[in-house]
């Protein structure tokens, strides 16, 4: 029999599971390998996540020991208070209230009735007060660190990530963590108080009734978790998974209502969430209805278990060995401890639920940030602003060929380069590399003689202005969008930026002026008003290096001519890359680079290159010449 506690990982890369059963083909085999598997992802996944709560407690070793040490005094009152119910009843009932011996006992047991009740009380207040305290720094801490995480994940892991989906496990982890801290702290911990307090106490006065409770005790609590985490949690971490899918197309579909509205695929949509939710709905309703079982099968148990203990008490009663206050003090004490019972199978459906919650959560820290900055690793100075490709492999993931092979190129200082090809052939991916959102696989980047892979990442794209041929703006006001890449710039630096780009007079017409909100990703605004105040953020960041990823594609043809002389303006003096699409716009910059399947395959100015026969840059423009002839004809 092979090793079967593997990892996932290990399970995915080895295909350890079709190559076990197609060399053997058993089905007692296959059954026993798939609960093994099960099991160990059960295991593995209560580990991360009580490891990962085991961290954040430990930020909080006062607050946490203040909690645990006032549940476990408060419920030690409770597992005495039966005690001296018993006694008082044996003293109510031992003689009339005029026996002064049996006044002061009834007197006694009642004051220590109250003083637990009271102590309880305290206890728990303080011991509430602080976990409240707890849970919320934690929740903060566990928001801001996923947040962190996400903010650095690839480009890659963002372009396959929905962002409804993401913003969904962090929320719903962040409640989890919640309910898991109650569970724990509130609940489990006190049951477990309770139990072993309430057996040992009855063990000492009888034997037999400790050996009852006990046992019975055990085998509710194994069989309850054994349900919880095997018949429960499985179907429980499948309906967690369509409801992070339900999030995710509602997300999408909202996030491009103008797209469905401009097609109107309303009821298309709509069909399409529909099975979703009908996918939802299934696995949630199989959920809820394993718990509904679960939960018959603990009140079968705890009235099986109360047919015992009330009938031992009797028996014990007949036999002499227990009196009036005996009675009282079995049964209050099985009654106090049947609600802990009873509770305790809430408790690990909530332990099992929270972990699934928060499972997802959890796994956003063993995910690869992607690209990580070196241990170290220091601010990036841009002073001339000159660009060097130093044999450069670079590979797309997985893919088995490099898009760049000892690839090499120099940028002068202040040059305005243009990057021409056809759709794939490695312009973006020139740029990206040049903001270090991909790390080549061989070879080096400079800027100005520095490695960029050995300094801070956000050093190096803060001192690079880049506007994107789609511009993405927050929803927030245009004064904070312009301000983006300056945060303390004054109010006249904006409209000075804003002027340059020729978006003033149009921000200046909207009722709150530079206060007006974009709305979600700048709906509200066109998208030659967009490009607008994307390119007035360039303006504003001053930055030493410019990538234009064809920044006047979306204007107006009047738009167009002032925001290519502003360009113009702004170009002087800086390292400028621009992506070209419409070759027109580049025929004026130093050199342009033509690119065709991760080479540079043609290298000059636009003079040089039209003049070149056969060469790609000809042929582009020609037909670009080509089809504008045919526009203006038509």
């Amino acid at each position: 029999m092979p090793n079967l506690r593997i990892s996932r990982r290990q399970w995915r890369q080895r295909g350890f599971f079709n190559l076990y059963l197609t060399g053997t083909g058993h089905f007692c085999a296959r059954m026993y390998i798939m609960a093994r598997f099960r099991i160990d992802l059960r295991a593995d996944a209560f580990r991360s996540v009580l490891g990962f709560t085991l961290i954040h407690w430990r930020r909080q070793p006062w607050r946490l020991s203040l909690i645990m040490g006032a549940f476990l005094l408060s419920t030690l009152a409770d597992v005495l208070t039966p005690l001296y119910s018993g006694r008082l009843v044996d003293a109510v009932a031992s003689s009339a209230a005029a026996d002064e011996v049996a006044w002061n006992a009834a007197i006694a047991a009642f004051s220590m009735l109250v003083a637990l009740a009271l102590a309880g009380v305290v206890l728990r207040n303080a011991a509430f007060m602080a976990i409240v305290e707890l849970t919320l720094k934690m929740m903060a801490d566990i928001a801001a660190d996923a947040f962190h995480r996400v903010q650095r994940f690839s480009t890659d892991w963002h372009a396959n990530s929905f962002a409804g989906s993401t913003v969904r496990k962090v929320t719903r982890g962040m409640w989890a963590l919640d309910l898991l801290n109650d569970t724990i702290l509130i609940a489990l911990l006190p049951s477990v108080v309770m139990l072993v307090g309430s057996t040992l106490l009855l063990g000492w006065f009888w034997p037999l009734m400790g050996a009852v409770v006990a046992v019975g005790s055990v085998l509710f609590i194994a069989v309850t978790a054994m349900l919880s985490l095997g018949y429960v949690a499985p179907a429980a971490r499948l309906a967690n998974t369509w409801d992070t899918r339900l999030g995710g197309s509602l997300a999408d579909a909202v996030s491009c209502n103008a797209v469905v509205k401009g097609f109107g695929a309303e009821a298309r949509e709509e069909g399409r969430l529909a099975r979703v939710v009908a996918k939802w709905r299934a696995r949630t309703r199989r959920t809820w209805v394993r718990g509904t079982v679960n939960g018959t099968t603990q009140g079968t148990m705890l009235l099986l278990l109360r047919t015992a203990v009330i009938g031992l008490a009797l028996m014990l009663w007949a036999w002499g060995e227990a009196s009036a206050g005996d009675v009282a003090f079995v049964l209050t004490s099985f009654f106090v401890l049947q609600g802990y019972l009873r509770d305790i199978g809430t408790h690990i459906r909530n332990l099992q639920r929270s972990i699934n919650d928060m499972e997802e959560l959890v796994d956003f820290q063993s995910e690869p940030l992607g690209i990580e900055d070196r241990p170290g690793a220091g601010p990036i100075r841009i002073g001339d602003g000159r660009i060097t490709f130093d044999k450069v492999t670079f590979h797309y993931g997985s893919h088995r060929l490099p898009l760049y092979r000892d690839f090499s190129v120099d940028i002068a200082p202040g040059e305005r380069v243009g990057l021409v090809g056809h759709s794939g052939s490695g312009k973006t991916t020139f740029v990206k590399l040049i903001q270090r959102l991909y790390d080549v696989s061989v070879g080096t980047i400079l800027i100005d003689g520095q490695d960029i892979s050995a300094v801070a990442q956000a050093s190096l794209r803060g001192q690079i202005a880049i506007v994107q041929q789609e511009p993405i703006l927050f929803h927030r006001s245009l004064a904070e969008n312009i301000a983006y890449a300056r945060p303390n710039a004054s109010q006249a630096e904006i409209e000075h930026a804003a002027r340059l780009a020729s978006a003033h007079d149009f921000i200046a017409n909207l009722p709150k002026g530079y206060g007006t909100l974009v709305g979600e990703r700048g709906v509200k605004l066109s998208g030659g008003e967009r490009q607008r105040v994307a390119i007035a953020r360039a303006f504003l960041a001053d930055a030493r290096i410019l990538i234009l990823d064809e920044a006047t594609s979306s204007l107006d043809s009047e738009s167009e001519v002032l925001i290519q002389q502003a360009m113009e303006r702004l170009m002087v003096g800086r390292t400028t890359l621009v992506i070209a699409h419409r070759l027109s716009t580049v025929r004026a910059l130093d050199r342009l680079l033509v690119f065709d399947r991760g080479r540079i395959v043609e290298e000059g100015s636009h003079d040089e290159l039209i003049r070149l026969n056969g060469g790609i840059y000809r042929r582009l423009f020609e037909r670009q010449a080509l089809e504008l002839t045919k526009g203006l004809v038509v």
